[in-house]
């Protein structure tokens, strides 16, 4: 589904779309004492290997999986085999099952754990504990969760909570009466650290750096990044495509390709996680055809395409660019220096 519009903050917040919003608030509010009992009910299982976590606030796009890419890129540049673990969010797989890229298609593991299967070694499974377990045995030394924030089911050593500069929080009501899975003074009091994706022009970084207490009792640290072509970039100037695309927020993507120079002849929004048929990806790319264009999409977009339609579509693909490295590094090192202390001493009992 796409975000209802009334759900956006700012502008959005007018006539009607206010109305409608404060109409649904009560059930913003039992929606978020449901997600309060079950977190305070919860007994997490705790898993054999550090576990990091990468969630957000809202429902819809803010950039968890470009995020958890960039993490599992990270700890594989500092010597650790992390694996990937997620829900399989639009898959028919309960896994826990290891996804093969050449094998599995998104209907079954979902488009995320797809992706991401492509940089690490990715899990789908409803039961995170399992699959956490699972990939132990499988040779990871940690796990990176795409989503499962709002999941008691597994501890987490580490949480981040990824946040849109643009939509920041949005209206600022629970679900449905507006984008948020939980409160925000909840969230925060859970979190290690922010993630602000893009210009902070919602003010949301801003307000966390300054007045938010995080689960360890001091200020929550916020990382500002951006997405950038995986490429310079150079190469989409002055070039006319067709864009389409099924995610949280399209016109981000839209966005992108603009400033990366390309000239935008149409922009199709799908709902996220939409799977394309054959006749309609047929007809997105005879549509790009006839105006003289080049039809282009998403990296998570492509997992959805059928198979034969791939090498007809461009991808624009995207990676995280983090503002200050050393933040980066301050607050992911010392796991990596436990996630190597550990399989130290598992060679040496091996040894022994």
């Amino acid at each position: 589904m796409r975000a209802p519009d009334f759900w956006a903050g700012g502008k959005a917040q007018t006539g009607s779309a206010a109305l409608f919003s404060l109409l649904l608030s009560p059930l913003g509010w039992a929606y978020g004492a449901g997600v309060r009992l079950r977190l305070a009910l919860a007994r997490p299982a705790r898993a054999n290997l550090p576990v990091v976590c990468v969630g957000n606030l809202v429902a819809g796009g803010a950039g968890k999986t470009p995020v958890a890419l960039a993490l599992g890129q990270w700890f594989q540049a500092h010597g650790c085999n992390p694996h990937f673990l997620s829900c399989g969010y639009g898959g028919s797989l309960p896994g826990p099952v290891r996804v093969n890229n050449e094998r599995h298609h998104c209907r079954q593991t979902g488009d995320e754990a797809l992706l991401l299967s492509r940089t690490a070694p990715s899990w789908v499974s409803s039961d995170r504990p399992a699959g956490a377990r699972e990939a132990a045995l499988a040779g990871a030394d940690m796990v990176i969760m795409d989503d499962g924030f709002q999941s008691p089911s597994l501890a987490k050593n580490l949480s981040l909570l990824v946040v849109d500069g643009e939509y920041g929080i949005g209206n600022g009501r629970l679900i449905p009466a507006g984008p948020l899975r939980e409160s925000v003074a909840g969230a925060l009091s859970r979190a290690d650290a922010v993630v602000v994706l893009g210009e902070d022009t919602a003010g949301i970084g801003a307000a966390i750096e300054t007045t938010a207490i995080g689960n360890t009792g001091e200020r929550i640290p916020v990382l500002k990044a951006r997405l950038v072509p995986e490429d310079d970039g150079t190469g989409w100037q002055g070039r006319k495509v067709l864009a389409f695309a099924g995610i949280g927020r399209p016109e981000k993507f839209f966005n992108s390709l603009r400033e990366a120079g390309a000239e935008l002849v149409a922009a199709h929004a799908f709902p996220d996680h939409y799977p394309y048929g054959e006749d309609e990806a047929a007809a997105l790319i005879e549509a790009a055809e006839a105006a003289g264009a080049e039809p282009v999409t998403t990296a998570k977009d492509a997992e959805r395409l059928p198979v034969d339609m791939l090498n007809r579509v461009w991808v624009f693909a995207v990676r995280v660019q983090w503002q200050d490295a050393e933040a980066l590094a301050r607050l992911f090192s010392p796991l990596a220096e436990k996630v190597a202390e550990r399989e130290a001493g598992s060679d040496e009992g091996t040894r022994v």
